[in-house]
């Protein structure tokens, strides 16, 4: 009898050590009174994933132990994520990564050969304690080729770039960042370029911070909200008058989400995508990185107005400065509050593009494997745990003073060849000046290169487009005229999405941008629904073959297009039907 209990006392499974308990102890600080919150066990993983460089198995039993979270679920949430590496055992911890994106822009400017050309280099070096892993997208395709040494951005990088500064990184730790002050008025760059000229990059460009903010009239429509100074549905009004829609990608007007959200029941929620994964998209890190409060501000206003109790802000993993950033700027704008504030609190990716998807997004803010949810219920009714949420792309808000300071009419007045607004183009490849330009809606590529990016490299001329990043579609130079905005590219088998706008010249094959774009799809679909999961890796592989099987892509694509959860499926088609449609003469 004695024996049976005493086996039965103990606990199955392995357990924790206590060096190990410790450890995770110190990182994620002391056990609060009502115990670990679960939503933040992905922040828990960053925490313990910095100070190591990795994630031991020994440091997520003692995770698992000290938030009460099964072991289990704590292995599946970090062996989902791509910028989580679980070492088991006494298996050596992995020195300094660097990584090389191998994106479309970056490719198109000889990724391939700094990736091949590195690892010879730091042996040579001395620095055998560096690996070079290809990445996707890092977000600064203006920059290519771009790589990141584990939190330092090296734009415009090179090989030579790449050693000096290896020099000065010390491990898994991210630059501090030094910023100079300036008040940044995006809308006095309408209709021009937001970005700088190519040898004018600067890592850390200078931004405007919460002491300019206030001084310029900052966050003065917020407290005016707040104090009933300003009517809310006039508010609305002008929302809806300036035709301004999400611009994430998907569209959907932001005033009339404002009203459902507003119906719903409290307590409600907001959600924050700042995710921008889409191969060739940069604007929202660009405006973040130079004006983080005007962002905070149409946060607070869409707050006020919809009744939001908390907001919770999801960055992408990759964009470390900015990161560093908004916390430094979120501080100081709680510290000394214009107003009354929602709760916010700001959420860091682990480096998946399916979080870009609203839902998936919402899933991993609670902690868990970012896969996307079925539909319905919306989020706008159950969203956030379980809550009514209002679900937000960055630039959306940043908009929102400007749009209501000077009237619907000022930003709806912008457009050409019949549409409305102004549309912030990331705009990469083959232009003597990429970057993002503020440019009217409804401007043609043909336009925005001519007028914005100081025309097409020397020697290159066009000779094919992605008009909407990666899952866009691709359109021949033949079709240099159509207007680039919402609901125009339709009709040709593509769409705008968050306007990422990549450039081939005649030097490039359509084909192998869409092969480098469903390589990518492969590399980041969740794996949740078999079609997309098995569609893309299949569908990789049948495009590298010199002449296309046409009918096996078609049935894929059309699999995909019709039996995928999310968009990610739905969308990586586009690029097979493009080539198919519009450069058969590549395939055949």
């Amino acid at each position: 009898m004695r024996d049976r209990i005493r086996r039965k006392s103990k606990l199955k499974g392995r357990q924790p050590e206590e060096t190990s308990l410790q450890q995770v102890r110190e990182l994620i600080g002391p056990r609060p009174d009502e115990g670990y919150r679960r939503d933040l066990l992905i922040e828990h993983l960053h925490r313990i994933n910095d100070a190591h460089g990795c994630l031991h198995d020994r440091h997520l039993v003692a995770l698992a132990s000290l938030t009460g979270i099964p072991m289990a679920e704590v292995y599946e949430v970090a062996t989902f994520y791509h910028h989580f590496e679980v070492v088991r055992g006494d298996e050596a911890a992995p020195g300094l990564t660097v990584r090389v994106c191998d994106g479309l822009a970056c490719e198109m400017a000889g990724a391939k050969d700094l990736l091949a050309r590195l690892p010879a280099l730091l042996g040579a070096a001395g620095r055998g304690d560096v690996r070079v892993i290809a990445a996707p997208c890092i977000g600064r395709c203006e920059q290519a080729p771009a790589v990141a040494l584990h939190q330092r951005a090296v734009p415009l990088a090179t090989a030579d770039k790449v050693l000096e500064e290896l020099a000065s990184c010390s491990a898994f730790s991210a630059t501090e960042p030094v910023h100079g002050i300036a008040n940044f008025e995006p809308s006095a760059l309408a209709e021009q370029s937001i970005s700088p000229l190519p040898n004018a990059v600067d890592a850390f460009p200078a931004f405007t911070d919460y002491a300019t903010y206030r001084a310029n009239g900052g966050y003065a429509l917020a407290a005016a909200l707040v104090h009933g100074e300003e009517d809310a549905e006039t508010v609305i009004k002008a929302m809806e008058d300036s035709g301004l829609r999400g611009l994430g990608g998907a569209g959907f007007p932001a005033g009339r989400k404002w009203r459902i959200v507003r119906d719903q029941p409290a307590p409600k929620l907001m959600a924050v995508n700042i995710d921008e994964g889409e191969p060739g998209t940069f604007k929202d890190r660009t405006y973040l990185e130079r004006d983080p409060h005007r962002f905070l501000e149409g946060l607070l206003i869409a707050a006020q107005i919809v009744g939001i109790d908390a907001c919770y802000i999801y960055l992408r993993d990759e964009y470390h400065d900015c990161r560093a950033l908004l916390q430094a700027e979120l501080a100081k704008l709680q510290a000394d509050p214009p107003c009354e504030l929602p709760t916010i609190e700001l959420r860091r990716g682990a480096g998946a593009y399916i979080c870009g998807e609203e839902s998936a997004m919402i899933e991993s803010i609670e902690g868990k494997r970012g896969e996307p949810r079925m539909r319905p219920p919306y989020i706008a009714q159950v969203g956030l745990f379980g809550r009514p949420t209002l679900e937000h792309n960055f630039e959306t808000l940043y908009w929102v003073r400007d749009i209501i300071e000077k009237g619907p009419q000022w930003f709806s007045g912008f457009g050409r060849h019949g549409r409305k607004g102004l549309r912030s183009f990331s705009v990469s490849g083959r232009v003597r000046h990429p970057g993002v330009k503020l440019a009217p809606a409804g401007i043609t590529v043909q336009e925005l290169i001519d007028e914005y990016c100081g025309g097409m490299l020397e020697g290159h001329t066009l000779h094919a487009y992605l008009p909407g990043g990666a899952s866009g579609g691709i359109l021949p130079a033949s079709m240099n005229d159509i207007p680039l905005d919402f609901d125009t590219l339709q009709p040709h088998g593509c769409f705008i999405g968050s306007a990422a706008v990549m450039v081939l010249s005649q030097h490039d094959r359509a084909r192998d941008a869409a092969l480098n774009v469903m390589r990518f799809f492969e590399h980041e679909s969740c794996g949740q629904c078999t079609p997309c999961r098995v569609g893309t890796a299949k569908a990789a592989a049948l495009m590298q073959a010199p002449v296309w099987d046409n009918a096996t892509l078609e049935d894929l694509a059309q699999v995909m297009g019709d039996a995928s959860i999310c968009g990610l499926g739905q969308a990586a088609p586009n690029p097979i039907r493009s080539i198919q449609k519009y450069f058969p003469q590549e395939i055949a």
